[in-house]
């Protein structure tokens, strides 16, 4: 049989996102090439990827037929449009999260998809965090009985307000966009579809010259028959290190610190290299037996966001599931709109 030959791969976008994550996932994911980067630093890109060809416009990248599939790492009211165009030329897509502005956007990006018969796939990266899969396997392995509360933290410190898009007030900026797809998705995988949502959400800092920037607080509940699912994120808190607190008939899960991917990359750790996805910090499994709290270690599992970019071949070249089902991701959008309007009208608000 005759290997396929590698998926030509065009990143729009080479700031914080696409230089982080998404250049470097896809150069060392096997049966990908990163051919093409669109950005206006065509010395930033050559600095790490001299043998990728770089262009100013995404139109030049999407008119070259080798382009199989493009990777949208730009800011997210740029999402939509630039999907579409690449629809329209005959390309797959990747899009960072969130996928669109709001739940129409995204399934009019979903339905343009389907009409042209290629992939679109959700960067859900955190769906292969350490402390995420370790929780799934503790959950598969009943250790917590019944979840009646699950407590997920995506907290930071950085009391001033940084002068970039995702920080100052328009369509898509704020904590809740850039942290709150992460949490909610996570959140929908462990335990589906909830009945109803309340929300928190809101500014803390003040921007510059006074100005109102963007949400940097939220607190979304998720409410379940039992269960209530607690999403935290703020950017005003030094002791940030709480990730995960999951508590069940049978025990609770603690982990602290974040799943060390985002720093590996950032500090040029080659995907895939010794040591890639290895977290040093491992959770805690508490227990109970005769009033007496009983603490384990709990083993973290190995992570890889190079698997969501290897479910992306194999669906393009071979038709297996996308890793990211684009239900889900509507799902998620859904949700992620529900709570800002749970949030505005103070009430809890019933997901249909």
């Amino acid at each position: 049989m005759t290997a396929s030959p590698p998926l030509n791969v065009a990143l729009i976008g080479y700031g914080y996102v696409g230089k982080t994550f998404h250049a470097p996932l896809v150069a060392a994911t096997p049966g990908l090439t990163l051919h093409t980067v669109v950005s206006s630093d065509a010395a930033k890109v050559a600095a790490d990827f001299p043998d990728a060809r770089v262009v100013a416009e995404l139109d030049m990248a999407l008119a070259d037929p080798a382009i199989d599939l493009v990777v949208i790492a730009t800011p997210n009211a740029l999402h939509a449009p630039q999907a579409l165009a690449a629809f329209a030329a005959g390309k797959s897509v990747v899009v960072d999260k969130p996928f669109a502005l709001d739940a129409a956007q995204a399934r009019q990006m979903a339905d343009a998809a389907q009409a042209a018969g290629k992939l679109l796939a959700v960067f859900h990266n955190r769906r292969w965090d350490s402390d995420f899969l370790t929780l799934q396997r503790l959950i598969a392995e009943d250790a917590l009985g019944e979840v009646v509360q699950y407590e997920s933290h995506f907290d930071r410190f950085r009391p001033q307000v940084r002068d970039r898009w995702r920080e100052r007030a328009g369509p898509g900026s704020g904590a809740w966009m850039d942290l709150g797809p992460h949490l909610l998705d996570q959140a929908l995988v462990l335990f589906g579809k909830p009945l109803g949502v309340s929300a928190d959400i809101g500014v803390q800092r003040e921007g510059p010259s006074g100005q109102i920037g963007a949400d940097d607080y939220f607190h979304v509940v998720l409410r379940y028959p039992t269960l209530r699912a607690i999403l935290h994120g703020s950017l005003l808190t030094a002791a940030s290190d709480l990730r995960l607190a999951v508590h069940g008939t049978k025990g609770s899960y603690l982990k602290h610190g974040l799943d060390p991917q985002e720093a590996q990359l950032k500090a040029g750790m080659t995907p895939g290299a010794p040591g890639w996805g290895r977290d040093s910090r491992h959770g805690v499994l508490v227990t109970v037996e005769d009033d007496h709290q009983i603490r384990a270690d709990v083993r973290p599992e190995i992570a890889g966001y190079r698997t969501f970019y290897a479910g992306v071949r194999e669906a393009i070249l071979h038709g297996a599931p996308s890793p990211v089902p684009i239900e889900d991701a509507l799902r998620m959008m859904d949700l992620l709109e529900l709570a800002q309007r749970a949030s505005d009208e103070r009430r809890e608000l019933a997901v249909s």
